[in-house]
């Protein structure tokens, strides 16, 4: 299939596509006259790179991470092999809710303070 096929299947644009290929992250093979073709797992490749991409992986640290030989299978069960990276990944994320329930209620006792009233707290999730 060409490129604008596997846009449209994948729900990504022409773009991101080219983008993944500058990476090393979606190969393509060209035909005689110039374009781009790409064969049936380069769906669910591009599907798992971008659920990569959207819990916070760079294009780089999914090459560097070792996630490569992962993308055209079953990523949660065929990456136990990039799971320390997924484990960091987690781990950054935990800090940063941390740093921001902090932030958060530091920004409700100043706006109490400023207004002399109380600010509803947001319930916390257990965790």
């Amino acid at each position: 299939m060409r490129i604008g096929e596997l846009a449209r299947r994948t729900g990504t644009t022409r773009r991101a596509l080219l983008y993944y290929e500058s990476h090393g992250l979606l190969p393509d093979r060209r035909t005689t006259n110039g374009y781009r073709e790409y064969d049936e797992h380069a769906v669910r490749r591009v599907g798992n790179i971008r659920c990569l991409l959207s819990v916070g992986f760079t294009a780089e640290e999914i090459v560097g991470f070792g996630f490569l030989p992962c993308l055209e299978s079953d990523l949660h069960a065929a990456c136990s092999a990039s799971a320390a990276a997924i484990a960091r990944k987690l781990s950054a994320v935990q800090s940063t809710l941390e740093e921001l329930t902090v932030t958060r209620d530091r920004l409700i006792a100043l706006l109490d303070s400023a207004t002399g009233h109380s600010v509803a707290r947001p319930l916390r999730a257990a965790g």
